[in-house]
């Protein structure tokens, strides 16, 4: 059997690399699949999608995958098991990025489920793979006959130097103030997510734009592939059966209500979604009263129609009478109150509250030991730096038990961290590894938000010397192409049932970090700039009032807060200090009770002793000065007497050094024996008379501090 011919199409990134997509050669009984390939870096997309719908599905069951094969860089995955296994952190965020491009863009009503997997097969050492899973993942999708609103393609831009860089690679991004993830389609930006060293709005935006210039070729790369696979004309399907009389019943005697209740501002999210939830119910009901014994209401289609509903009545308020569910302006921020502190026993805690939006946060402070092993196919080391993020079910009154963490959770925590990672001290200047968690206790509306300005307030606590606070804020649009209101601070409803769900952090000299999904076409640059400039406005009002409750940080740590000590040794002494088997550091630390850890840095040690208490510290401090230290002629040492011989005493004047105090050198008159002076565990001080140049033996006296006997 001889190998199937390639259909392939190469898109030029203008700066000498180019990427190439291929299909039917792998992977044939995948609905559609394609290999792309950047230099070495090859990536293998798949879409499956079944034939049918189940009949309960309302909705788009879209499943996107995104696995990385350590065999792609030549590793061995780690752990016991030895094989790829549950995904990492890096892998949800990446799947989220592309689920989030895709998912708007299929047709309403097409509900099969349907698989997305972007496998990484082989990669180049400096090129981050990331930016070329959007692009797989919707070639895979033009290749096949599902149906799908796009192309869409993703791309990294960075701007390194005052240039932007497309698709940067490792190298570029670690000088890069501007580093945004954008998918977009050839028309419309979908989605973008990063992080800025506080750039400008106006920055941020021409970002984005060449970004989607980039892509735009890789859209219509994917089209000419669609052409020459003969793919353009996609499957017939119908999963949905509609019963258009029930469907205008259902605008005619519920629109008014949902529309009055939507125009009321009541700012119990509850309360109004009781009342929306009743309009619905009586709808039912009189349904139910008005239907033969036989004939069963369709509750499931009354529900997505009543849903519409309710969608077209808030958009109505806001876009023809400017009110908004709870009330407020369009660039209102809800009422917000704060508080340090909170937590006693933490070593800083902050509580943030936005309307009915809340946070609880702490920050913890630990070793290097505490840091987070990186073992991911093209990065290894650790991050001295985590943000978990927490969501549980009773934040929004929903009675469901909580199992594990969720995509969600990982992406909104990833948000925070990216958000704040700028303003930490440096390395240098604080070798603590930092661990800040945010308990969402109440979420209507960007708990992602309140966790950048809880984690804010939570590390000025602790006293964390932050350069700069941090807020963010939630932007949303609702847009009907000839009217559009941006709103500031969205609810979650808003968010749900508006076009535009708009993140954006910083501090008051720019934005550190973004994300943006938008959901409707046409959206214009003239719209998004403004959005940004809302944002500024409502970010500046959010650091007012984080400012209100804790303008800097505190001075020095909690008093119960671990101290660190840093001490810099000899490269060659790391071994001493650390001892045979580790028999030596585990020593320090039992009788000090501290941690001490030992990084090699260049051509040093870098050695930290950490201790909640003083003298626990400089006990370990002084023993570890006195291991790495360089005995001297003429110095007078106090030492433990170690062993005692025929001929002398072993004295140990610094840990793990002894010295040979001979018997003729222990006092002026002639000894029989040591024992007559010395004892063994006795502390006796001596003088280094002379250190053998050959074998660096250490030669004692303690004669030499006695005085001599007068001559009768």
């Amino acid at each position: 059997m001889s190998k199937p011919k390639a259909i392939q199409e190469t898109i030029d990134l203008g700066d000498g690399r180019s990427i190439i997509i291929e299909t039917g050669v792998l992977a044939k009984q995948a609905d559609g699949a394609v290999m792309v390939r950047m230099g070495d870096t090859m990536m293998l997309a798949t879409v499956t999608s079944a034939k049918d719908a189940r009949e309960d599905v309302d909705f788009m069951p879209l499943s996107v995958e995104y696995k990385e094969k350590y065999a792609a860089n030549g590793k061995f995955p780690g752990g016991f098991l030895k094989r790829e296994a549950r995904p990492s952190d890096y892998e949800i965020l990446v799947s989220r990025l592309v689920d989030r491009v895709l998912r708007p863009l299929f047709p309403d009503d097409y509900h099969a489920e349907t698989f997305v997997t972007v496998t990484l097969m082989s990669a180049e050492t400096d090129t981050p793979p990331d930016a070329l899973a959007g692009l797989a993942a919707s070639a895979a999708m033009a290749v096949s006959d599902v149906p799908f609103h796009g192309p869409i393609a993703e791309a990294r831009v960075a701007r390194v130097n005052g240039e932007f860089v497309i698709n940067p690679t490792f190298a570029q991004l670690e000088d890069a103030d501007i580093e945004i993830m954008v998918g977009a389609t050839y028309d419309n930006i979908m989605m973008v997510e990063g992080e800025m060293k506080e750039v400008s709005e106006a920055d941020m935006l021409e970002a984005i734009k060449f970004a989607h210039e980039a892509i735009k070729p890789m859209c219509k790369a994917q089209l000419a592939l669609m052409k020459k696979t003969a793919k353009e004309e996609k499957r017939e399907y119908c999963h949905e059966v509609n019963d258009e009389d029930l469907k205008k019943r259902t605008w005619d005697e519920t629109y008014e209500a949902a529309y009055q209740i939507a125009k009321s501002g009541n700012a119990d999210k509850h309360a109004r979604s009781d009342a929306f939830g009743k309009v619905k119910e009586d709808f039912l009901a009189k349904l139910a009263e008005e239907a033969d014994e036989d004939v069963e209401v369709n509750k499931g289609l009354v529900g997505k129609y009543y849903h519409d509903v309710e969608k077209e009545a808030v958009r109505r308020a806001v876009l023809d009478d400017k009110i908004r569910l709870d009330g407020r302006k369009m660039d209102e921020i809800r009422p917000i109150w704060s508080e340090v502190d909170y937590l006693p026993s933490a070593h800083g805690s902050a509580v943030f509250t936005r309307g009915e939006t809340q946070s609880i946060t702490t920050v913890t402070l630990g070793t290097k030991m505490d840091a987070k092993l990186i073992d991911d196919v093209l990065k290894k080391g650790n991050d001295k730096f985590l943000l978990h993020y927490n969501f549980p079910a009773f934040s929004t009154g929903d009675a469901r038990p909580n199992r594990g963490t969720s995509r969600r959770e990982v992406g909104h925590g990833n948000l925070a961290h990216r958000a704040l990672k700028g303003v930490l001290p440096s390395p240098d200047d604080m070798p603590y590894t930092l661990r800040i968690v945010s308990d969402i206790l109440e979420s209507n509306g960007s708990s992602s938000m309140a966790t950048v300005c809880a984690g804010t307030l939570a590390l000025m606590d602790a006293g964390i010397q932050i350069s700069k606070p941090v807020s963010g804020i939630a932007m949303g649009l609702i847009t009907d192409n000839d009217k559009f209101a941006i709103l500031s601070d969205i609810l979650g409803d808003e968010d749900h049932l508006g076009d535009m769900d708009f993140k954006v952090t910083g501090t008051r000299d720019g934005i550190t970090a973004t994300q943006m999904d938008i959901k409707v076409d046409g959206l214009s640059y003239e719209i998004l700039s403004q959005a940004l400039e809302q944002a500024k406005v409502g970010r500046l009002h959010i650091l007012d009032k984080i400012s209100e409750t804790l303008s800097a940080p505190n001075d020095d740590y909690k008093p119960h807060t671990p101290r660190i000590q840093r001490i810099e040794i000899p490269k060659d002494m790391i071994g001493a200090v650390i001892g045979p088997g580790g028999k030596v550091i585990q020593e320090i630390q039992a009788q000090t009770n501290s941690t001490v850890t030992i990084e090699e840095v260049g051509n040093i040690g870098l050695v930290d002793v950490f201790a909640v208490d003083k003298a626990a510290i400089d006990a370990a401090m002084n023993w570890i000065k006195g291991i790495v230290a360089v005995p001297e002629v003429g110095t007078i040492y106090k030492g433990k007497v170690k062993t005692i011989t025929p001929y002398g005493a072993f004295v140990e004047i610094l840990p793990g050094k002894d010295g040979l105090l001979h018997i003729s050198e222990v006092e002026h008159r002639r000894l029989e024996k040591v024992e007559e002076v010395l004892k063994e565990g006795e502390v006796v001080e001596v003088k280094l008379i002379a250190v053998d140049e050959k074998s660096g033996k250490l030669k004692l006296s303690r004669k030499a501090l006695l005085p001599k006997p007068e001559r009768n």
